[in-house]
């Protein structure tokens, strides 16, 4: 049965941290396999479109992706090439809550990853579906959306706010 996990929030500073592979024997065993039911009901209870393991605080290559036919898992994904066109829209993220601005990005990638079941798929992606899932990779980089961000279009004072209390502390 499928947990509802906590989403890590920001400025924690795991979210800032690259993420490393998950290997083959790993993917096999138990607790990886209900960390991926675990991520996939997170995300729609929390009404997200993605998720990445490092914003639940796992600093693994492993994210999960809503799509029409459910949660897609893509385990050590890695992007094989992007479009030259680009396309600016508005992003939010679960771990930035009610902060959104708007993100340049290309509209169609190719990616190859492994699957929940240990099977290497590659595939290519288009429009909102490529955004997601290059928004949820840079999570496994520690790149989050406001390090891209072209501009704020809510939440700013929000995001001021956690800029000054961080200035603050270092």
């Amino acid at each position: 049965m499928a947990r509802l996990l906590p989403i890590t929030i920001y400025p924690c500073p795991a979210l800032r941290q690259k993420s490393r592979e998950i290997t083959t024997e790993e993917l096999q065993k138990k607790e990886i396999q209900q960390l991926i039911l675990d991520m996939g009901k997170t995300m729609t209870e929390k009404d997200g479109v993605g998720l990445a393991a490092p914003q639940i605080g796992q600093n693994l290559r492993l994210v999960v992706i809503s799509t029409k036919d459910g949660s897609l898992a893509l385990v050590n994904p890695k992007i094989l090439k992007k479009s030259w066109r680009k396309e600016i829209l508005e992003e939010g993220c679960l771990s930035l809550p009610e902060i959104y601005g708007l993100v340049k990005r290309p509209l169609k990638i190719k990616l190859v990853a492994f699957n929940k079941n240990g099977k290497k798929v590659k595939f290519e992606a288009t429009g909102f579906f490529a955004r997601v899932i290059q928004h949820e990779l840079d999570h496994l980089d520690g790149v989050l959306f406001i390090d891209k961000i072209k501009e704020i279009t809510k939440g700013k004072d929000r995001l001021e706010k956690i800029s000054q209390e961080l200035r603050i502390k270092n």
